[in-house]
């Protein structure tokens, strides 16, 4: 049976080949992640927001999962939001790539899914961005946050959504309501 650890010492006594050392290092790499997901795994599970469900569709692959959040309050309270996280090979170095699956009216996340969010850039001008002792627990609660207190119609991804809030807030309630009801139940 060929395992890991048998892999990695087949293929460091192969001198010389730049191949098996690029294969050696990415196998290495892989495992690094591997490693720090269950451990973060289990402290996110453990300390999950109560508006908060994290799903593996593949209990073998913790670096594909898949979030709900569903707020209790603010003007997405009662709507169920889907986010598909994958975590790189090279995470703990760079940020997971998260995107909303579920359409939404948000100033910080657009209709296609793309997100706002400062801690999964791997640059930051603010100095909030990626860092390697950022974890998953992070991810979650930011994401969570993007419903409550990180609302942002200051620095939006979605400029057409806070304009919309600037110019009318009940008209923008109604159009997140709307989304809502015909995408996030």
């Amino acid at each position: 049976m060929l395992t890991l650890a048998s892999k990695l010492k087949r293929d460091d006594g192969l001198k010389g080949s730049r191949t098996s050392a690029t294969t050696s290092d990415s196998t290495r790499r892989v495992s690094v992640r591997d490693k720090l997901l269950v451990k973060e795994v289990a402290d996110l599970e453990a300390n999950l927001p109560c508006t908060c469900k994290v799903h593996f569709p593949d209990p073998n692959k913790l670096h594909c999962f898949q979030l709900t959040v569903i707020p209790d309050e603010g003007y997405y309270q009662g709507g169920k939001f889907q986010f598909e996280t994958e975590v790189p090979d090279a995470y703990n170095m760079v940020p997971p790539k998260v995107k909303c699956l579920t359409r939404i009216w948000h100033p910080n996340i657009t209709e296609t899914g793309e997100i706002c969010l400062s801690l999964l850039r791997e640059h930051s001008i603010d100095g909030t961005g990626w860092a390697p002792t950022r974890t998953l627990k992070d991810v979650v609660w930011g994401l969570n946050s993007l419903f409550t207190d990180l609302l942002n119609f200051d620095d939006p991804l979605n400029i057409e959504a806070a304009e919309h809030h600037l110019r009318d807030k009940e008209d923008f309630r109604n159009k997140v309501d709307d989304y809502i009801k015909r995408y996030a139940r």
